[in-house]
Protein backbone atom coordinates (compact mmCIF):
# COMPACT_ATOMS: atom_id res chain seq x y z
CA UNK A 1 0.00 0.00 0.00
CA UNK A 2 1.12 3.55 -0.74
CA UNK A 3 -0.28 6.16 1.60
CA UNK A 4 -0.06 9.92 1.06
CA UNK A 5 -0.37 11.71 4.42
CA UNK A 6 -2.32 14.92 3.76
CA UNK A 7 -2.44 18.11 5.82
CA UNK A 8 -4.82 21.01 5.33
CA UNK A 9 -2.22 22.79 3.22
CA UNK A 10 -2.01 19.74 0.96
CA UNK A 11 -5.71 19.89 0.21
CA UNK A 12 -5.37 23.58 -0.63
CA UNK A 13 -2.48 22.90 -3.03
CA UNK A 14 -3.70 19.69 -4.67
CA UNK A 15 -4.50 20.12 -8.36
CA UNK A 16 -5.22 18.32 -11.62
CA UNK A 17 -3.03 18.08 -14.71
CA UNK A 18 -2.68 16.27 -18.03
CA UNK A 19 0.44 14.42 -19.22
CA UNK A 20 0.51 13.70 -22.97
CA UNK A 21 3.91 11.99 -22.88
CA UNK A 22 2.80 9.73 -20.03
CA UNK A 23 -0.05 8.59 -22.30
CA UNK A 24 2.40 7.93 -25.15
CA UNK A 25 4.68 6.06 -22.75
CA UNK A 26 1.81 3.78 -21.66
CA UNK A 27 0.78 3.19 -25.26
CA UNK A 28 4.33 2.31 -26.37
CA UNK A 29 4.71 -0.09 -23.46
CA UNK A 30 1.48 -1.83 -24.43
CA UNK A 31 2.40 -2.06 -28.11
CA UNK A 32 5.87 -3.39 -27.28
CA UNK A 33 4.50 -6.24 -25.16
CA UNK A 34 5.47 -4.94 -21.72
CA UNK A 35 2.92 -5.60 -18.95
CA UNK A 36 -0.19 -3.56 -19.59
CA UNK A 37 -3.45 -3.78 -21.45
CA UNK A 38 -3.41 -4.01 -25.23
CA UNK A 39 -5.22 -1.18 -27.04
CA UNK A 40 -8.80 -1.82 -28.19
CA UNK A 41 -9.07 -3.93 -31.34
CA UNK A 42 -10.10 -0.98 -33.48
CA UNK A 43 -7.12 1.03 -32.23
CA UNK A 44 -4.72 -1.92 -32.52
CA UNK A 45 -5.74 -2.53 -36.14
CA UNK A 46 -4.70 1.02 -36.98
CA UNK A 47 -1.69 1.32 -34.66
CA UNK A 48 0.10 -2.02 -35.09
CA UNK A 49 1.17 -1.41 -38.73
CA UNK A 50 2.31 2.12 -37.87
CA UNK A 51 4.21 0.84 -34.84
CA UNK A 52 5.94 -1.78 -36.98
CA UNK A 53 6.96 0.86 -39.52
CA UNK A 54 8.35 3.12 -36.79
CA UNK A 55 10.42 0.25 -35.42
CA UNK A 56 11.94 -0.23 -38.87
CA UNK A 57 12.41 3.41 -39.88
CA UNK A 58 13.19 5.31 -36.65
CA UNK A 59 15.33 4.82 -33.51
CA UNK A 60 12.19 3.74 -31.61
CA UNK A 61 13.95 0.58 -30.38
CA UNK A 62 16.36 2.81 -28.47
CA UNK A 63 13.46 4.58 -26.74
CA UNK A 64 11.80 1.25 -25.91
CA UNK A 65 15.08 0.01 -24.40
CA UNK A 66 14.63 2.67 -21.70
CA UNK A 67 11.52 0.89 -20.39
CA UNK A 68 11.18 -2.35 -18.45
CA UNK A 69 8.51 -3.91 -16.20
CA UNK A 70 10.29 -2.50 -13.12
CA UNK A 71 11.94 0.73 -14.30
CA UNK A 72 11.48 3.49 -16.85
CA UNK A 73 13.77 6.41 -17.64
CA UNK A 74 12.07 9.40 -16.10
CA UNK A 75 13.26 12.01 -18.59
CA UNK A 76 11.16 10.44 -21.38
CA UNK A 77 7.92 11.44 -19.59
CA UNK A 78 8.60 14.51 -17.43
CA UNK A 79 6.11 15.92 -14.92
CA UNK A 80 3.61 18.42 -16.37
CA UNK A 81 4.18 22.03 -15.36
CA UNK A 82 1.13 23.73 -16.87
CA UNK A 83 -1.65 21.71 -15.27
CA UNK A 84 -4.61 21.07 -17.55
CA UNK A 85 -3.05 23.30 -20.23
CA UNK A 86 -0.08 20.94 -20.72
CA UNK A 87 0.57 20.08 -24.38
CA UNK A 88 2.84 17.64 -26.15
CA UNK A 89 5.00 20.63 -27.15
CA UNK A 90 5.48 21.48 -23.46
CA UNK A 91 6.46 17.88 -22.73
CA UNK A 92 8.94 17.65 -25.59
CA UNK A 93 10.52 20.96 -24.61
CA UNK A 94 11.18 19.51 -21.15
CA UNK A 95 12.68 16.35 -22.66
CA UNK A 96 15.04 18.39 -24.84
CA UNK A 97 16.13 20.40 -21.78
CA UNK A 98 17.25 17.25 -19.91
CA UNK A 99 20.93 17.57 -18.81
CA UNK A 100 23.06 14.96 -20.55
CA UNK A 101 24.50 13.62 -17.30
CA UNK A 102 21.01 13.04 -15.88
CA UNK A 103 19.93 11.28 -19.07
CA UNK A 104 23.04 9.10 -18.98
CA UNK A 105 22.35 8.05 -15.37
CA UNK A 106 18.78 7.08 -16.19
CA UNK A 107 19.86 5.29 -19.38
CA UNK A 108 22.43 3.28 -17.43
CA UNK A 109 19.80 2.29 -14.87
CA UNK A 110 17.40 1.32 -17.67
CA UNK A 111 19.99 -0.88 -19.37
CA UNK A 112 20.78 -2.53 -16.05
CA UNK A 113 17.22 -3.90 -16.10
CA UNK A 114 17.31 -4.83 -19.78
CA UNK A 115 19.74 -7.62 -20.70
CA UNK A 116 18.35 -8.05 -24.21
CA UNK A 117 19.41 -4.73 -25.76
CA UNK A 118 21.42 -5.19 -29.01
CA UNK A 119 24.81 -3.47 -29.22
CA UNK A 120 23.62 -1.28 -32.11
CA UNK A 121 20.82 0.08 -29.90
CA UNK A 122 23.10 0.51 -26.89
CA UNK A 123 25.52 2.47 -29.10
CA UNK A 124 22.75 4.95 -29.97
CA UNK A 125 22.05 5.42 -26.27
CA UNK A 126 25.74 6.16 -25.59
CA UNK A 127 25.86 8.88 -28.25
CA UNK A 128 26.34 12.46 -26.88
CA UNK A 129 23.26 13.52 -28.86
CA UNK A 130 21.02 10.94 -27.21
CA UNK A 131 18.68 13.50 -25.58
CA UNK A 132 17.86 15.10 -28.93
CA UNK A 133 17.49 11.67 -30.54
CA UNK A 134 15.03 10.52 -27.88
CA UNK A 135 13.01 13.75 -28.11
CA UNK A 136 12.81 13.57 -31.92
CA UNK A 137 11.76 9.91 -31.81
CA UNK A 138 9.06 10.61 -29.23
CA UNK A 139 7.79 13.49 -31.37
CA UNK A 140 7.53 11.21 -34.40
CA UNK A 141 5.82 8.46 -32.39
CA UNK A 142 3.33 10.97 -31.02
CA UNK A 143 2.53 12.36 -34.46
CA UNK A 144 2.11 8.93 -36.03
CA UNK A 145 0.45 6.99 -33.21
CA UNK A 146 -1.43 9.29 -30.87
CA UNK A 147 -1.96 12.74 -32.37
CA UNK A 148 -4.95 11.70 -34.57
CA UNK A 149 -6.94 10.45 -31.58
CA UNK A 150 -5.66 12.87 -28.95
CA UNK A 151 -8.53 15.42 -29.17
CA UNK A 152 -11.01 12.65 -28.27
CA UNK A 153 -8.79 11.26 -25.51
CA UNK A 154 -8.03 14.68 -24.09
CA UNK A 155 -11.75 15.43 -23.97
CA UNK A 156 -12.31 12.26 -21.92
CA UNK A 157 -9.67 13.39 -19.41
CA UNK A 158 -11.04 16.94 -19.26
CA UNK A 159 -14.56 15.65 -18.61
CA UNK A 160 -13.22 13.56 -15.76
CA UNK A 161 -11.78 16.69 -14.17
CA UNK A 162 -15.10 18.53 -14.62
CA UNK A 163 -16.84 15.64 -12.86
CA UNK A 164 -14.38 15.68 -9.96
CA UNK A 165 -14.58 19.46 -9.64
CA UNK A 166 -18.36 19.13 -9.28
CA UNK A 167 -18.02 16.48 -6.59
CA UNK A 168 -15.36 18.55 -4.84
CA UNK A 169 -17.77 21.46 -4.66
CA UNK A 170 -20.56 19.26 -3.32
CA UNK A 171 -18.72 17.16 -0.76
CA UNK A 172 -15.04 18.08 -0.56
CA UNK A 173 -12.01 15.97 -1.44
CA UNK A 174 -13.46 12.80 0.06
CA UNK A 175 -16.33 12.98 -2.44
CA UNK A 176 -14.03 13.89 -5.33
CA UNK A 177 -11.85 10.82 -4.66
CA UNK A 178 -14.66 8.42 -3.75
CA UNK A 179 -15.03 6.87 -7.22
CA UNK A 180 -11.50 7.47 -8.45
CA UNK A 181 -10.63 3.77 -8.57
CA UNK A 182 -11.43 0.64 -6.55
CA UNK A 183 -7.83 0.65 -5.32
CA UNK A 184 -7.88 4.27 -4.10
CA UNK A 185 -9.52 5.49 -0.93
CA UNK A 186 -9.55 8.47 1.42
CA UNK A 187 -8.89 7.29 4.98
CA UNK A 188 -7.80 9.06 8.17
CA UNK A 189 -6.64 12.25 6.44
CA UNK A 190 -4.74 10.43 3.75
CA UNK A 191 -5.03 9.02 0.24
CA UNK A 192 -4.26 5.31 0.07
CA UNK A 193 -3.47 3.15 -2.97
CA UNK A 194 -4.19 -0.47 -2.15
CA UNK A 195 -2.61 -3.67 -3.45
CA UNK A 196 0.79 -2.24 -4.37
CA UNK A 197 4.19 -3.94 -4.16
CA UNK A 198 5.48 -3.14 -0.68
CA UNK A 199 4.33 -0.47 1.75
CA UNK A 200 5.24 3.19 1.64
CA UNK A 201 3.98 6.17 3.62
CA UNK A 202 4.70 9.60 2.20
CA UNK A 203 4.20 12.88 4.08
CA UNK A 204 3.14 15.27 1.33
CA UNK A 205 4.35 18.13 3.50
CA UNK A 206 2.11 20.97 2.36
CA UNK A 207 3.01 20.70 -1.34
CA UNK A 208 -0.27 19.11 -2.39
CA UNK A 209 -1.00 16.08 -4.53
CA UNK A 210 -0.94 16.14 -8.33
CA UNK A 211 -3.86 14.20 -9.82
CA UNK A 212 -3.65 13.09 -13.46
CA UNK A 213 -6.48 11.31 -15.32
CA UNK A 214 -5.18 8.82 -17.88
CA UNK A 215 -6.56 6.86 -20.82
CA UNK A 216 -3.96 4.20 -21.47
CA UNK A 217 -3.23 3.37 -17.82
CA UNK A 218 -6.68 1.73 -17.44
CA UNK A 219 -7.54 -0.29 -15.38
CA UNK A 220 -4.47 0.32 -13.19
CA UNK A 221 -3.36 3.26 -11.06
CA UNK A 222 0.15 4.65 -10.65
CA UNK A 223 1.96 6.96 -8.27
CA UNK A 224 5.11 9.06 -8.26
CA UNK A 225 6.84 9.47 -4.90
CA UNK A 226 10.36 10.46 -6.05
CA UNK A 227 11.95 13.38 -7.90
CA UNK A 228 11.66 14.89 -10.43
CA UNK A 229 7.90 14.36 -10.18
CA UNK A 230 5.90 15.99 -7.40
CA UNK A 231 3.84 13.56 -5.35
CA UNK A 232 1.43 12.29 -7.97
CA UNK A 233 -1.51 9.94 -8.34
CA UNK A 234 -2.39 8.85 -11.89
CA UNK A 235 -5.75 7.14 -12.34
CA UNK A 236 -8.06 5.94 -15.15
CA UNK A 237 -10.31 8.69 -16.45
CA UNK A 238 -14.06 8.13 -16.17
CA UNK A 239 -15.60 6.77 -19.35
CA UNK A 240 -12.42 5.23 -20.69
CA UNK A 241 -13.39 1.66 -19.76
CA UNK A 242 -15.92 1.66 -22.58
CA UNK A 243 -13.23 2.69 -25.04
CA UNK A 244 -10.91 -0.12 -23.93
CA UNK A 245 -13.68 -2.68 -24.05
CA UNK A 246 -14.40 -1.77 -27.69
CA UNK A 247 -17.88 -0.61 -26.69
CA UNK A 248 -17.44 3.13 -26.57
CA UNK A 249 -21.21 3.20 -26.07
CA UNK A 250 -23.90 0.58 -26.61
CA UNK A 251 -25.32 0.74 -30.12
CA UNK A 252 -28.21 3.18 -29.72
CA UNK A 253 -30.67 0.89 -31.52
CA UNK A 254 -34.22 2.07 -31.01
CA UNK A 255 -32.98 5.32 -29.50
CA UNK A 256 -31.23 6.12 -32.79
CA UNK A 257 -34.48 5.47 -34.63
CA UNK A 258 -36.19 7.97 -32.39
CA UNK A 259 -33.55 10.70 -32.23
CA UNK A 260 -31.21 9.95 -35.09
CA UNK A 261 -27.89 8.17 -34.61
CA UNK A 262 -25.75 11.24 -33.86
CA UNK A 263 -28.22 12.74 -31.38
CA UNK A 264 -28.47 9.36 -29.67
CA UNK A 265 -24.67 9.31 -29.35
CA UNK A 266 -24.75 12.83 -27.90
CA UNK A 267 -27.35 11.86 -25.32
CA UNK A 268 -25.48 8.70 -24.33
CA UNK A 269 -22.18 10.58 -24.11
CA UNK A 270 -23.55 13.03 -21.54
CA UNK A 271 -23.31 10.65 -18.62
CA UNK A 272 -21.21 13.45 -17.09
CA UNK A 273 -21.68 17.17 -17.83
CA UNK A 274 -19.70 18.48 -20.80
CA UNK A 275 -19.32 21.61 -22.88
CA UNK A 276 -19.91 21.81 -26.62
CA UNK A 277 -16.22 21.66 -27.56
CA UNK A 278 -15.45 18.76 -25.22
CA UNK A 279 -18.39 16.80 -26.56
CA UNK A 280 -17.48 17.49 -30.18
CA UNK A 281 -13.94 16.24 -29.61
CA UNK A 282 -15.11 13.14 -27.77
CA UNK A 283 -17.53 12.18 -30.56
CA UNK A 284 -15.42 13.33 -33.48
CA UNK A 285 -17.98 15.79 -34.85
CA UNK A 286 -17.81 19.50 -35.66
CA UNK A 287 -18.50 21.91 -32.75
CA UNK A 288 -21.26 23.58 -34.77
CA UNK A 289 -22.99 20.24 -35.34
CA UNK A 290 -22.63 19.35 -31.67
CA UNK A 291 -24.20 22.69 -30.72
CA UNK A 292 -27.14 22.09 -33.04
CA UNK A 293 -27.80 18.62 -31.61
CA UNK A 294 -27.51 19.91 -28.04
CA UNK A 295 -30.07 22.63 -28.78
CA UNK A 296 -32.57 20.12 -30.20
CA UNK A 297 -32.13 17.74 -27.26
CA UNK A 298 -32.50 20.59 -24.76
CA UNK A 299 -35.70 21.83 -26.39
CA UNK A 300 -37.05 18.28 -26.23
CA UNK A 301 -36.51 18.28 -22.46
CA UNK A 302 -33.72 15.67 -22.54
CA UNK A 303 -30.90 18.03 -21.53
CA UNK A 304 -30.43 21.06 -19.36
CA UNK A 305 -27.58 23.54 -19.28
CA UNK A 306 -25.80 25.53 -16.59
CA UNK A 307 -22.89 27.95 -16.54
CA UNK A 308 -19.63 26.93 -14.84
CA UNK A 309 -17.32 29.93 -14.84
CA UNK A 310 -16.99 30.96 -18.48
CA UNK A 311 -18.25 27.66 -19.84
CA UNK A 312 -21.74 26.33 -20.46
CA UNK A 313 -22.11 22.67 -19.49
CA UNK A 314 -24.90 20.35 -20.65
CA UNK A 315 -26.25 17.46 -18.62
CA UNK A 316 -29.10 14.99 -19.00
CA UNK A 317 -32.45 15.64 -17.35
CA UNK A 318 -34.24 12.78 -15.55
CA UNK A 319 -36.12 12.10 -18.79
CA UNK A 320 -32.83 12.03 -20.70
CA UNK A 321 -31.38 9.64 -18.10
CA UNK A 322 -34.37 7.33 -18.46
CA UNK A 323 -34.03 7.18 -22.25
CA UNK A 324 -30.28 6.59 -22.04
CA UNK A 325 -30.69 3.78 -19.50
CA UNK A 326 -33.31 2.16 -21.68
CA UNK A 327 -30.96 2.20 -24.67
CA UNK A 328 -28.11 0.74 -22.62
CA UNK A 329 -30.33 -2.07 -21.37
CA UNK A 330 -31.26 -3.20 -24.89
Amino acid sequence: MIRFEMRTEDLLHSRFALSPLFELDCLLRALSGLPGRRPPAAWAARLDPVYGRLLAETPLKAVLALQSPVYGAGFTAPPPRRGLAQTIEDDLEQVRATPLELARREIAESLRHRRDVPESTAALLRDPGVVGLVAATLETAWRELLAPGWPQLRAICERDVVHRAGRLGQGGWEAALADLNARVRWRDRGVEILRTHGRETVAVGGRGLLLIPSVFLWPRVAAHTEDPWPYTLIYPARGVAALWEDTARPEPGALAGLLGRTRARVLLALEDPAGTTQLARALGIAPGAAGDHLTVLRRAGLLERARSGRRVLYRRTPLGDALARGAQDE
